[in-house]
């Protein structure tokens, strides 16, 4: 149960859209899933983890929630895929609008059609980083464009999109693909250039939509589809700092926690990502 009506429990004062420098936005969604379901309950599960989680980063050194978190209302659009689409896409343009550092919480990875359509509407010359299990290159699924599996399909004809931790597909998504820009997991795991090889390829603005699916499952479990041979903690970390030094991230969204009542471990991995994030953008200094 989450306590308190801020992000991670900070105090008041923290937590003012007039004051945040970031908003977050949550959007519990869970339509077109097609094995677990649950992702609907990730927004809540990563909150409640928040809130458990100490708010200093030892590497950073430096409490990033004092820049302003605002815990925007949550998106519950559900009448129908493209219709939440456009309401998420909606609700994050209207917070670029105001000059805010906009991250969504997910729900699962359809919700990135609209995110990634506001911040492309926003900055020119857009790269889109996503950071997946699963290269979501489908031009529909299930009778809609905007299913999950369909996630950054948009998104490879009208951004720079690069993909990291690929290891799931359709022989039909090569057709989509562009393999000069495909990190897969099996090619990275012995690569030590590969991360400066992908931020070489990205544009000075990028957004990052990250699937908790790229993650090992042995590290996070609690995900709609796990599929093993992962990413894991500190590789992420290192490749995410080296794009947040060298880049211009403008926002980000993480998607598809599927959260196990009886196993914590993958809300509270969600939870310190985050703010580990936050921590690179605000608070590195080179």
């Amino acid at each position: 149960m989450i306590k308190s009506n801020t992000y991670a429990g900070i105090p008041e004062e923290f937590a003012k859209l007039e004051t945040s420098r970031v908003v977050l936005i949550p959007v519990p969604y869970d339509g077109t899933s097609t094995w677990q379901k649950g992702a609907d309950k990730g927004p809540d599960a990563f909150l409640e983890a928040s809130e458990n989680m100490e708010l200093y980063d030892i590497e950073t050194d430096s409490k990033v929630y004092k820049r302003g978190v605002y815990l925007a209302d949550a998106v519950v659009e559900n009448s129908s895929p493209e219709a939440m689409v456009e309401a998420v896409e909606r609700v994050t343009k209207k917070y670029i609008d105001q000059n805010k550092f906009v991250t969504i919480l997910g729900g699962e990875h359809s919700i990135s059609i609209g995110t990634i359509r506001a911040f492309n509407d926003a900055f020119e010359d857009l790269t889109v980083l996503q950071i997946d299990a699963h290269a979501d290159l489908r031009s529909s699924y299930e009778g809609s464009t905007c299913n999950h599996a369909c996630a950054v399909y948009e998104a490879s004809k009208t951004t720079n999109l690069i993909q990291v931790g690929i290891r799931s597909m359709d022989v039909s998504e090569k057709e989509q693909m562009d393999m000069g820009k495909t990190y897969f997991a099996h090619r990275i795991e012995n690569d030590k250039r590969w991360m400066d090889s992908a931020i070489d390829q990205m544009t000075d603005h990028v957004f990052i939509t990250l699937d908790l699916d790229a993650f090992d499952p042995s590290i996070l479990p609690s995900t709609g589809t796990p599929e093993p041979g992962g990413l894991l903690w500190y590789e992420t970390l290192e490749f995410l700092r080296k794009v947040f030094e060298r880049k211009h991230v403008v926002g980000f969204d993480i998607v598809e926690l599927c959260p196990n009542p009886n196993d914590k471990s993958s809300d509270f991995l969600a939870a310190k990502l985050y703010y580990k994030m936050l921590s690179y953008k605000f608070e590195l200094h080179n």
